[in-house]
């Protein structure tokens, strides 16, 4: 009988899962499907690797379906449909590994309450994640529990890096720059150490470039900056974040707005950001289809951050071999990609503008000082290799692309 992991990213009103076979030391992603709706009308879809789809409402009529509920709801489909092998590991995306974790951990109840710890620092995030982990315990209760971490991959920035201009105490106590995405960067750094090892031993730019959005910079396969701070509301504009913002705005709202902590956090969250500024979407291509000025605005502020950012990180780089696009926006949005790029010959990125259109690997032009890629990322895969490398199964170094 084969080995399967899931991966499960839990968030308050959903659970995003994915099935993995591995054997001869490969994964093969064999299904992947969400939950959605938790807390209230909950719906359960997935869609197995030969197409086949499952749609359905989840039986509310003596609960109302939970974290619990729905993880005993894959369980029950991963049985019924009869996927050829044991649940051996779970791998759970978790958003905070705070100052302590660089790397995915096997969670037992102490490593439980230390994640719990670190929800204020993401209280977003940090309590739906975890209770995803609380769910699949009970769910698969033989399986080893994988926390993977989105600031993992960042923890070894160097201090100017990490610390913001507070007192010393502030810093030691956790207030500090974490960066997220982490996941991601490192599933395209794996893929880039593997077709182009020359450009990732060197000087890389990754911009994560979706709902939210993040740039980070690698030297020599290391995260040395990254765009997000303390929590993932800053650096670039998102869907529905505000990206970097003078704290005296927030200040601002407390004094004279009378605004307190919620409406802040629901503001600067749920209502900032390309939704905030288009008052039309929170989805690039309903703003590239618009004809409203607002959503013009909306793009080219983005735009211009994108931009604004990639200097800075150049700066921290000391230079530029090669800047990697992923993400929805950044796979996907030929125009706003071409916005981002050009002109931008002054340090060494020489756009193709055709290619770029066809959406193709290499987006820059042949002989571009710095090379120009469009890379898909994974971030359920990167979690599904952690969890092999993690239980000691046999697993490539790349996580291959199915």
């Amino acid at each position: 009988m084969a080995n399967l992991i899931l991966t499960i990213n839990a968030g308050s009103s959903s659970v995003k899962f994915s099935a993995y076979r591995i054997a001869e030391g490969q994964l093969t992603q064999l299904a992947l499907g969400l939950i959605d709706g938790i807390g209230a009308k909950a719906t359960f879809s997935a869609k197995k690797s030969d197409g086949a789809k499952t749609q359905f409402v989840l039986d509310q009529s003596h609960a109302t379906v939970d974290h619990k509920m729905a993880l005993t709801a894959v369980l029950d489909w991963l049985e019924k449909e009869k996927l050829d092998g044991e649940v051996v590991g779970v791998g759970h995306r978790v958003v905070h590994g705070g100052p302590v974790y660089a790397e995915p951990v096997l969670v037992d109840p102490e490593i439980f309450r230390r994640l719990e710890a670190f929800s204020p620092l993401a209280p977003l995030h940090q309590p739906y994640n975890l209770a995803g982990v609380e769910a699949a315990i009970e769910a698969f209760p033989k399986a080893a529990q994988v926390a993977c971490f989105d600031t993992a991959f960042h923890r070894k920035h160097p201090f100017i890096a990490d610390t913001f201009a507070l007192p010393r105490q502030y810093y030691d106590e956790g207030v500090r720059r974490y960066g997220f995405h982490g996941l991601s960067y490192e599933f395209i750094h794996r893929i880039l150490r593997h077709e182009e090892p020359v450009l990732a031993r060197g000087k890389v730019i990754v911009a994560h470039l979706g709902n939210g959005a993040s740039l980070c910079a690698i030297n020599a396969g290391k995260s040395v900056a990254s765009t997000m701070g303390f929590t993932a509301l800053d650096g670039l504009p998102m869907g529905t974040r505000c990206g970097q913002l003078d704290p005296g705005v927030v200040l601002y709202l407390m004094a004279e707005k009378k605004m307190n902590a919620e409406q802040i956090t629901d503001l600067l969250y749920k209502n900032s950001g390309l939704k905030g500024m288009s008052g039309v979407s929170n989805d690039m291509r309903e703003l590239e289809a618009s004809t409203e000025q607002s959503a013009r605005d909306a793009i080219d502020y983005f735009v211009s951050r994108v931009r604004r950012e990639i200097g800075g990180l150049c700066a921290v780089l000391g230079g530029l071999d090669c800047i990697v696009l992923t993400g929805g926006i950044g796979e996907n949005a030929a125009r706003v990609r071409q916005a981002i790029l050009e002109n931008m010959e002054w340090f060494g990125i020489q756009i193709d503008a055709e290619a770029n259109a066809r959406n193709e690997r290499i987006i820059s032009e042949k002989g571009s000082p710095t090379v120009a890629l469009i890379l898909k990322t994974d971030e359920e895969r990167m979690i599904a290799a952690h969890t092999a490398e993690l239980l000691g199964l046999k697993q490539p170094l790349v996580p291959a692309i199915s």
